[in-house]
This record gives structure tokens, sequence and C-alpha cells, in this order.
């Protein structure tokens, strides 16, 4: 065990690394952001500059491999996280990947097996399992203020962007850049939480659709879910709505939670005790994220965003699109 500093590098400066992930990794006690990577030389010198990174390049090589560089984030969209986390295995470094995992389960398993071979960790950046604000929930179902959960319910739908309706190019919604549409996206976080706190997702089934026509990608999906802690869970997700809504449900034995995935407003407890609550997101909101990886690199503690985590979300996601 120690306090050594891990000196990250970075490949991709994209929005994701602006303001909630980037900063955290200079911000964290004994972590330091040594070098980023973009494929234009430009946008890697302009994220450095701005952002007084020492070092950028255009090469993903040269900064993996590079002496000054322990750990790796890979913050570029699904289709590359296969490609670029080989190449920090196959150099025996750590890595984070943005979430999703990888475009397939059969990616996530090429990419377990290397870090296994490695022996170094890989981490998704399923940085909701870091923050306070969901601490609360956790604490209130293993304090069995709702006595024994029964299932989970999420609803979420939005209206459909601008963009999305002048048809701008968007990899999010390309299938072959992201493995699927909004839903990949973003029903990820969730069902990622979900994990953790009622286990592995044993069993998923699905339906999705295109109802706009504005895109490729599914822009609806309903589900139902078995976690291995028996809790069973159903959700909807449409991105063609009039309005916007982002409502989880927790129901028990004795009780009720109600909560959000994405939404800033009070959890509420209503069971065996009447209670709400509101923790406030850190910014950047991954900080407690590159935290707990640098903790666990450093041998402080066992961190749960794990790759097998990440594999279990994307094959429950595989599992929901494919029906």
């Amino acid at each position: 065990m120690g306090n050594k500093t891990i000196r990250w590098g970075m490949i991709g400066c994209g929005n994701v690394t602006e303001r909630k992930s980037g900063p955290a990794f200079w911000q964290v006690d004994s972590s330091s952001l040594e070098m980023v990577m973009a494929r234009r030389k430009e946008q890697a010198k302009d994220y450095s500059e701005r952002h007084r990174i020492i070092r950028y390049t255009t090469d993903a090589s040269a900064l993996i491999n590079d002496a000054n560089v322990d750990a790796i984030y890979v913050a570029t969209p699904p289709d590359s996280h296969l490609e670029y986390a080989l190449m920090a295995a196959d150099a025996g470094k750590p890595c984070v990947v943005e979430k999703p995992m990888a475009l397939t389960t059969e990616e996530c398993d090429q990419m377990l097996a290397a870090f296994e071979k490695a022996q170094v960790p890989i981490f998704v950046a399923y940085y909701r399992r870091s923050l306070p604000r969901f601490d609360v929930v956790r604490e209130w179902i293993e304090q069995g203020m709702v006595g024994d959960v029964r299932h989970i319910h999420w609803a979420y739908h939005r209206a459909p962007s601008p963009d999305d309706i002048a048809g701008k190019d968007n990899w999010r919604v390309d299938p072959k850049q992201a493995g699927g549409g909004y839903f990949v996206d973003l029903a990820s976080h969730g069902l990622n939480l979900f994990q953790q706190w009622f286990g592995d997702i044993v069993a998923a089934k699905g339906i999705k659709t295109n109802q706009q026509g504005y895109y490729e990608a599914e822009d609806a999906v309903a589900a139902s879910l078995a976690f291995e802690s028996g809790v069973i869970g159903s959700g909807y997700w449409n991105f063609g709505a009039v309005n916007s809504e982002d409502r989880v449900e927790i129901i028990g034995s004795d009780g009720r939670i109600i909560c959000s995935v994405f939404g800033e407003d009070d959890f509420v407890l209503d069971g065996k005790e009447k209670a709400r609550a509101n923790v406030v997101l850190p910014d950047p909101v991954q900080y407690f994220h590159v935290q707990n990886m640098v903790a666990h690199l450093n041998g402080h503690q066992e961190y749960s965003s794990t790759g097998i985590a990440g594999r279990n979300t994307t094959w429950a996601m595989e599992q929901i699109l494919n029906g």
C-alpha cells in the first residue's frame, strides 16, 4: 500500500472530459493528468493549453507506452474502446473506459481476458456507483426501511432534440459507433447502478422500436429484468415524448423509495420511516469515481465499477435490444 501519484494518460478530448471527468484526474489527491491524445492535433493542443496539461499527442500508442504514464483513460465513443483497451492491457497498464464498456458482450469478454492475462484492472466510468447521492438509497435499502425489496421500475422519457429532428450527425444514435442509441448511452447508467443495489442482472427481455425515424437506432424501449438478489424490475425509455420524466420507484414489502437517475430533485422514503434527502453532486461529477480508482490502484480499497460489472450491463442491454 502507498500513496503513489497515479499519472494518467487520456485518449479523447470530447465534451465528457471538459467538466465531468477531465478535471477530476488532476484535482484528486495522488492523481495527475500527464498527457492527452486526440486524432486532430489542433484539438489535442487546444485541450492541453486550456487545461494546463503538460503534454499532448495524436498517437494513442505513444501515450499508452509512455514511461511517464501509469494508467489510461479512454474517453472515446464505444466503437474504439476495444482497440485502445487491448493496447493498454498489452502495455500492462490499468485502464478505465467510458460507458458503455464496449459495443457487444463479446468485445467486453475480449477486454476482460486481456486484463486478466496482464494482471491489471480495467474499470468502466459508471461513476454513479461513487456518488454520495445514491449512497442514500443504498443505505435505506440495507437498513430495511422498505422491508424486502420486491420490484424496481424506471420510467424515462424526453422530447427529441432539435439536432435529431434536423438530422445532424450524432455518434450517440449511430449503432456502429455506440452499439445502439440513447437507450444504450443513458439507460446503461441506471442499469449499472441497480446492479450495485440488487446484484447482477441474471435475466433481461425487451421490446425496441423506432417510432420517429430521425435516426437508425431505436428510440423507444420497454424491458423486464431479474436481479440475482431476487428483485425483479421493469422500465421504459422513450426519446420522442412531449415532455421529460426520470422516475425510479423501488417497491418493498413495507414501503417504497422514489428517486431518479439523472435528476437533482429530493429522493423520498415512504416506509418504516418517512424521509427526504438531496445530496449535491460534486463538481466535477466524476471526482469520487477517480478518487476510488486511485485508492484501488494504491491498494487501499476495492472499487466496484469494474469491467466485470460493466460487462453485465452490456449483456443486459444486448438481451433487451435482441428481444
